[in-house]
């Protein structure tokens, strides 16, 4: 007897906070229960047999109605009831996420002689990522981890009095002498004073500022790079990716970003011009970022 169902997420999880209302036909409620700690809700009480409206709520996800349909014996079975976030957009369940190195990328492409590209990529980088909770507060995250023993990021302040999942933001230390291109004349050209300059700007830091929706799982993160001593605000085009279980017990989400970074903009202004005046170093970078992040403050010992 009574009303059973589940209330989840779009990637599958449990909306704890989530109320459950059930109204009969003339607008009367009889029934109002919140979902227990795995989303699920379950009441004993007979109902009467019939059609009624149920409206799931939570806060930050947009609400939902169905129709239930009460049997006679007096109970009605409602499902997985699916919520969205308010504004049709996705992040992880809020907390702390850790990025993981050793299935992540941080890469760049240049383009070279006007015709074709180089892509390098950093091995060595880290960062924490503080999803916000979907509710009216602050949020607000510490310093990002070490990144292969190139030293911890600034720590980071509060969201500056935004709101909701908005205030979520991202801290990442990337080691600048970690380049790698496949070819170490042009690896170590790209260490030296005419580029990154390692010796004087070991570290390239981002810190976001801000997190605006783009569309459905898209985001647009506002943000200041530290590279090669200048820093600029940019902007990454974020696509958030889903969640799932790992095996060693935790819990993984993806993501993947791009931007592009203009040479001068950071003080990088060595170039070469080979014939017909084409340079040998095109003055754009993309930026690609493919990042998996682990639930938690810290990484697992594996």
């Amino acid at each position: 007897m009574g009303l059973r169902g589940q209330v989840r997420t779009r990637d599958g999880w449990a909306v704890q906070h989530a109320v459950v209302t059930m109204t009969d036909m003339s607008g009367t409620q009889v029934l109002r229960e919140g979902a227990d700690e795995n989303g699920a809700v379950r009441t004993d009480a007979a109902l009467a047999p019939g059609p009624y409206t149920v409206v799931v709520t939570a806060v930050g996800y947009a609400p939902v109605a169905a129709t239930a349909l009460v049997t006679a014996s007096g109970r009605a079975e409602v499902g997985t009831v699916v919520l969205a976030r308010q504004g049709g957009v996705e992040l992880p369940p809020p907390g702390a996420w850790s990025l993981d190195p050793a299935h992540s990328a941080v890469s760049a492409v240049a383009q070279h002689l006007g015709i074709s590209s180089v892509r390098g990529r950093f091995t060595e980088f880290g960062g924490r990522i503080e999803i916000s909770e979907g509710s009216t507060g602050t949020g607000n995250a510490s310093g990002a981890g070490n990144a292969g023993g190139t030293g911890s990021a600034g720590g980071a302040g509060s969201a500056g009095g935004a709101y909701g999942v908005e205030a979520s933001r991202v801290d990442a230390v990337i080691s600048a002498a970690s380049i790698d291109t496949g070819n170490a004349l042009r690896d170590k050209h790209l260490k030296s004073p005419d580029f990154l300059d390692v010796e004087r700007f070991p570290e390239i830091t981002y810190s976001s500022t801000g997190l605006t929706p783009a569309g459905p799982d898209r985001w647009t993160v506002h943000g200041l790079l530290s590279l090669h001593g200048v820093v600029r605000e940019v902007d990454l085009d974020l696509s958030y990716l889903g969640t799932v279980p790992d095996p060693w017990g935790g819990v993984r989400a993806a993501f993947r970003a791009t931007t592009e970074l203009r040479r001068e903009d950071f003080a990088m202004n060595y170039n070469q011009v080979v014939q017909a005046g084409i340079s040998a170093i095109g003055t754009t970078l993309r930026v690609e970022l493919d990042i998996q992040a682990v639930q938690g403050e810290s990484l697992p010992g594996v």
